[in-house]
């Protein structure tokens, strides 16, 4: 929502009022003053106006205050109280445990808190306090994990049954100075909020709405109301009210810039017709020597219809591990060239660049065309010889790594895009490649299952493929989860296979144990004796209990040439086993590698472990994968790693991960490419999406660039939002 910016386009226009002003310095808000100035500055706010939209991240809605002996578990209470003990284990290995006890005359209870150190500054001895939550009976006394906790002051009377906002804070600012100032602000200021959305709009969202779960009131909200009820909620069904209309709002403005960008690919970008004709996908299809699966079949009909149109396609092919996404970038670049264009195929590490060319070699074996490949490892000879002879058209199919995006490589006819693993790139990466004039046909690929609500936003101006059906003939693929005492027992099962002529990977989610790595691969932030590295498990390995075998390392930090030598000889089978971090997440495809061993399985996400143990069982042989935790694991750590172990399909393997860690962990402010929401939640408001995305298209198809004057407000959020992210701004 634009109004979140606090931009030009939000402010209203002022006359001479007394009191709370949009401009006033927050300093001057009552109940503010200099001493906590700096406080509201780090928060973002540093006029009055700019307070509306810190919305509150929770809400407290205190239960009955139960006095202890008369809690009972899974019951919710509360309790009035005092802090009387605070102890913190495991600080250092940055796997912590609070314990805090609170006790008043009717006795007292235990407040447990997993990975929160930073709760030691607030929930301090002597401190009053309000707990809120569901107790579990813990040995003879009642525990609460990870309760509500509010700060009381010593004279402070206790709060009423008015629903609580739960504000961000940061130091120098407490929750109580947050909810006497943000309600001050929101009564003096919400009415001066300009309303983008039109009554007839307000009326067309709340009808859509119907038919999801939720309570609509007919028209939504009006933004003022909305807000002021956000911060100050007079009830459960106003709260919800409220909410409903600020995340329909969000969510609307970015399916409205995702659908106006969905409409400039068809109406301003021109694009080469290549049509697969009877004949040409009859020739191409006929390169193929096994059979294509259902899937794979209509994923080509839909890339073929895609690129017979004169406008670029703009398509997304997501599969789970082996499910033959890569068949669909070869029938697309064997099109292009058909039609005597050039194709480009861009990977996110050079390791899988290399295999990409690999593949193509040996796919196209025999055939006329021509392919190269663009690394940045290469040196400028070898570069500048490559990027000459795609501008004079004897390469056909370039493939490389982000090398492509950069040095203008000025193609002699470039017809078609294909990037490998996408959620590696930005969406303006996205665009790099498309620079004006005739515009190249775009196809990306992910071995990443995306979420649903994933694919409506951050993916939500492609069209979508999807292929869940697997080629015949791959292996059964069986995830162990490591119990005390399987070390010993495993290598000398992992020994047993390699005697059967199989290979073996082995990883670790950090490079070494020295020091504190803060290298990409390392997707662990604890101290490093606790945390498995690749170079501890190599050397024990070497000097252990698979001695006899060839082994070998490989990891990010290694020099390219390094890393490309130590791939080629496991893909070759010199080496028997190879101990890796996380560089052969995606893509490394070596049939002969039956069996894995992740170290550290509970500092990874679920999609990608699903991503690493698909390097294993790609061949006809079964693939046996074990997962070892660290530290033994959380009951939480475990119940998670238990889905991997129990499903193979990466579809409900990653909407768990979505759940449990969000997208913001999943993809990364990076990686997503798109401004992170404010308010909506993409796990809980799926059906509000949908609702959104609905509404967006209809506004789109009946007025392409919300002309109308009744959605000027609503088009300016759109582009002051969206606008250069999506390269909307020739839209204005």
């Amino acid at each position: 929502m634009a109004e979140t910016e606090s931009s030009t386009t939000d402010r209203p226009c002022e006359a001479d009022r007394p009191g709370i002003q949009w401009s006033t310095p927050i300093q001057y808000v009552p109940g503010v003053g200099a001493d906590r100035r700096d406080g509201f500055h780090r928060l973002g706010i540093r006029i009055a106006g700019q307070a509306l939209f810190v919305f509150p991240r929770a809400y407290e809605r205190p239960a009955i205050e139960t006095a202890v002996a008369q809690m009972r578990a899974g019951q919710p209470a509360s309790l009035v109280g005092r802090i009387t003990e605070v102890e913190i284990s495991g600080r250092a290995s940055g796997k912590s445990m609070l314990g805090v006890l609170v006790e008043n005359e009717s006795g007292a209870v235990r407040l447990v808190f997993f990975n929160q150190p930073f709760r030691v500054e607030t929930l301090l001895r002597g401190a009053r306090v309000i707990v809120s939550g569901t107790p579990r009976l813990a040995g003879f006394r009642m525990e609460f994990v990870h309760p509500a906790v509010t700060i009381l002051g010593d004279d402070e009377p206790l709060p009423t049954s008015r629903i609580l906002p739960v504000y961000p804070l940061v130091d120098g600012l407490k929750q109580t100075t947050m909810r006497r100032v943000m309600p001050r602000v929101a009564e003096a200021l919400s009415s001066q909020v300009e309303e983008a959305f039109s009554p007839a709009l307000r009326e067309l969202a709340a009808g859509a709405l119907a038919g999801e779960p939720v309570e609509v009131a007919r028209p939504l909200l009006d933004i003022g109301t909305a807000l002021r009820e956000l911060h100050q909620p007079t009830d459960a069904q106003s709260l919800a009210a409220a909410r409903l209309r600020l995340v329909f709002q969000e969510l609307l403005v970015l399916q409205l810039a995702l659908a106006m960008r969905r409409r400039k690919l068809t109406t301003d970008l021109s694009a080469p017709s290549l049509e697969p004709t009877a004949m040409l996908d009859a020739r191409i299809r006929n390169r193929f020597a096994f059979e294509l699966t259902g899937d794979q079949d209509n994923a080509m009909k839909e890339v073929g219809r895609d690129m017979a149109r004169q406008f670029p396609m703009n398509r997304l092919v997501q599969g789970d591990v082996g499910s033959g996404k890569t068949v669909i970038a070869q029938y697309a670049i064997l099109l292009a060239i058909a039609h005597r264009h050039q194709a480009v195929m861009m990977a996110p590490t050079e390791v899988l660049a290399r295999q990409h060319h690999r593949t193509l070699t040996k796919a196209l074996a025999g055939s006329r065309v021509r392919i190269g490949l663009l690394c940045g490892s290469m040196s400028a000879t070898e570069r500048g010889s490559t990027i000459a002879q795609a501008a004079n058209g004897e390469i056909d199919v370039l493939v490389g790594t982000q090398a492509l995006l950069y040095g203008d490589i000025p193609f002699a006819k470039l017809g078609l895009c294909v990037i490998d693993e996408q959620h590696k790139f930005g969406v303006q990466q996205r665009l790099a490649l498309r620079r004006g004039g005739v515009d190249p046909h775009c196809l990306v690929l992910s071995a990443t299952p995306i979420p649903r609500t994933m694919t409506m936003t951050m993916f939500g101006d492609l069209d979508v493929s999807t292929l869940k059906q697997k080629p015949p003939g791959r292996g059964v693929l069986n995830t162990y989860l490591s119990e005390d005492g399987w070390r010993e027992r495993w290598w000398q099962f992992v020994g047993q296979k390699i005697d059967e002529g199989r290979q073996a990977f082995v990883v670790a989610p950090r490079i070494e144990s020295e020091s504190l790595d803060n290298t990409a691969e390392n997707v662990a932030g604890e101290s490093s004796d606790e945390v498995s590295s690749a170079t501890a498990i190599y050397e024990e390995l070497i000097a252990g209990p698979l001695r006899r075998y060839r082994i070998d390392l490989l990891h990010g930090r290694m020099a390219t040439e390094a890393k490309n030598a130590a791939m080629q000889r496991f893909v070759q089978g010199r080496t028997q086993i190879l101990v890796s971090t996380t560089v052969i997440e995606v893509g490394i495809d070596v049939p002969n590698a039956t069996v894995m061993t992740i170290f550290g399985a509970e500092r990874f996400g679920l999609a990608q472990l699903h991503q690493l143990r698909g390097r294993v069982a790609r061949g006809s042989h079964p693939g046996h994968v074990c997962l070892f935790t660290d530290t033994g694991g959380s009951p939480e750590e475990i119940e998670r790693l238990k889905i991997l172990a129990d499903t193979t399909d990466g579809f409900e393997i990653a909407e768990a991960d979505f759940r449990l860690r969000g997208p913001g962990e999943l993809l990364g402010k990076k990686q997503s490419g798109m401004a992170a929401m404010r308010i909506a939640d993409l796990v809980r408001d799926e059906g509000i999406l949908r609702v959104a995305r609905q509404v967006a298209q209809e506004l789109i198809d009946a007025d392409p660039e919300l002309s109308d004057e009744s959605y000027s407000r609503l088009r300016a959020q759109v582009l002051h939002r969206y606008g250069e992210m999506l390269s909307l701004g020739d839209v204005a």
